[in-house]
């Protein structure tokens, strides 16, 4: 794979895994979208199914990695960082075009989310358990979770903790039995398995903090959120942000030593 290749293949995959994994989150929680508050499952399996399409679409130029603790395991498993700069660009700079996406295509349920006096407040507002959940978050607009995550109770070292936990288990899969067999990328079955394992990461582990797991599709998405002209947006709550930058960056370290102890 040349490095065009990969920042080709992984501008691609983690662009339409952002449009279409934060593009479920907009389906569910924004004021007039058809699938509004259809819940927890369906956001879980729309990131799941975001992963499944998303590996396919890119595989044959990347190998799909799509996620910087992924790229980090491989690297450490395999000893080389040649394309790790590379990988981590393609990823950064297609979660940022996912998330720009995602609010063309929900414009109109962002403006009208965005002017409703009961989500943003204002005069004649009344409380609502979406105001305080958000007033809860401190430094987090009211559509921030549409592009970030963050904990619905803040500790540190638990919202951290989880978030280790959560990319080991997703690390650990891919590395074990996501890669194809010249071990450049995911497989056709390692594809559908790894979505399988995210889908059970939200399901078991994602209620803490929403599990990000990883760095690009957070980091990426909050940048535009702080970038987009959206009224009434709220704080990009950059406080929060390096946990879920730092966690799965040391989750996927951990899941390579795991690796090279248990497997290799």
């Amino acid at each position: 794979m040349s490095s065009s290749d990969i920042f080709i293949g992984e501008t691609i995959g983690t662009a339409i895994l952002i449009l279409l994994g934060g593009g479920v989150v907009a389906a569910v929680v924004l004021k007039g979208s058809k699938a509004r508050n259809a819940g927890w499952l369906a956001i879980t399996f729309g990131w799941g199914f975001a992963v499944l399409t998303a590996v396919y679409t890119s595989a044959p130029l990347s190998g799909a990695h799509l996620n910087p603790a992924v790229t980090l395991g491989i690297a450490i498993k395999d000893g080389d960082w040649s394309n790790v700069p590379v990988y981590w660009a393609g990823q950064l700079l297609g979660a940022m075009i996912g998330a720009a996406l995602v609010w063309i295509a929900y414009y109109g349920q962002f403006g009208a989310h965005l002017t409703d006096k009961e989500i943003v407040g204002g005069p004649g507002a009344q409380a609502t358990k979406a105001k305080a959940v958000e007033a809860q978050e401190k430094g987090a607009g009211p559509v921030l979770g549409v592009f970030s995550t963050g904990p619905e109770i803040r500790v540190t070292w638990q919202n951290l903790a989880t978030e280790i936990i959560g990319t080991v288990v997703l690390v650990l899969a891919v590395l074990t039995q996501g890669l194809n067999d010249s071990g450049k990328g995911l497989g056709t079955l390692g594809a559908l398995i790894t979505a399988l394992v995210v889908v059970s990461i939200g399901l078991s582990l994602g209620g803490p903090t929403g599990y990000a797991i990883n760095p690009a599709r957070d980091l990426g998405p909050r940048i535009v959120h702080a970038l987009l002209p959206l009224p009434n947006k709220g704080g990009s709550d950059w406080a929060y942000a390096w946990i879920p930058v730092a966690g799965p960056l040391i989750g996927g370290a951990i899941a390579a030593g795991i690796y090279n102890v248990a497997f290799a």
